[in-house]
């Protein structure tokens, strides 16, 4: 008879971002298995200290903040983009212009503060509103970005968490028709040179908003999906200018660059700090 790791020394190692192949390991014996569980625990102790060490030592930010900076240099250093700062806080008028009514299956994920506010579940609202009005004044191109969280009810799987960062960028009239999914590539390619990432694949799929898609993607979960128009949504804002706009799941990406196991370890948390374990 073979011996599996108990309910909680699996929970325990997966705490402590344990690989899938050293939690699946079958064992002899019982004692065998409890041996191999103390040994795995303690280096995994070791590496969770370690970076809490390297943190405060030598890095001085989480790596998600870090990953966001390259963003921000890549993008106003490189690319002309400017950063804003809008509400949390929206209006149930702002979502039904983005087609989420009652009927729409996000109405259920957004956290409602009464029947007319919500936290926003996205930056799109916001940012249309700006790119909007900022054209209007400058009856120029906008190019502009924003980073900061965003809120859904989301499954409490690995890949998901109900408080989350986005970094959105959208590029208003500055790309001809017919060129918007180039541009996107372009985009979404040297945006993951900025912070280094080079095991990704790029995906068109269907939105349940935008319609065509293309999305980054590395090992089947999705870091970041970009959108265009011109789009049936820009009649409800005003636009009618061609533009191209990508999502970044900062959490996402960062558990791509560091192999984190569960998404917990990269986002806003009082369990974990740069990736490790606080309760070790």
């Amino acid at each position: 008879m073979t011996e599996k790791l108990t309910v909680s020394q699996c929970q325990r190692l997966k705490e402590l971002n344990a690989p899938e192949e050293l939690i699946n390991v079958v064992f002899e014996t019982r004692e065998e298995r409890n041996e191999s569980y103390r040994t795995s625990e303690m280096k995994l102790v070791r590496k969770n200290k370690e970076l809490i060490f390297e943190l405060l030592d030598n890095e001085k930010m989480p790596m998600m903040c870090q990953i966001e900076n390259k963003l921000i240099k890549w993008l106003t250093d490189r690319e002309g983009f400017t950063k804003v700062t809008t509400p949390i806080i929206i209006s149930s008028k702002m979502l039904e212009k983005m087609t989420i009514d009652e009927n729409h299956p996000l109405h259920k994920q957004v956290f409602w503060l009464d029947p007319k506010r919500c936290l926003r579940p996205m930056h799109a609202p916001n940012l249309y509103t700006v790119m909007r009005d900022l054209h209007k004044v400058t009856n120029q191109p906008v190019k502009i970005f924003e980073s900061g969280p965003c809120f859904r009810k989301e499954t409490q799987g690995a890949n998901h968490m109900n408080e989350f960062t986005m970094l959105n960028l959208v590029e208003l009239a500055s790309v001809e028709e017919g060129m918007q999914m180039e541009r996107l590539v372009e985009l979404a390619k040297s945006a993951m040179d900025a912070i280094g990432l080079v095991d990704y694949e790029l995906v068109t799929e269907s939105s349940e908003v935008y319609g065509e898609t293309i999305d980054i993607v590395h090992n089947g979960i999705e870091l970041a999906s970009g959108a265009y128009g011109p789009h049936v949504l820009d009649e409800h804002w005003g636009i009618f200018n061609t533009w191209v706009g990508i999502g970044f799941g900062l959490e996402r990406i960062t558990m791509a660059v560091e192999g984190y196991q569960n998404i917990k370890r990269a986002g806003r948390s009082l369990s974990y700090i740069n990736g490790a374990r606080l309760n070790i």
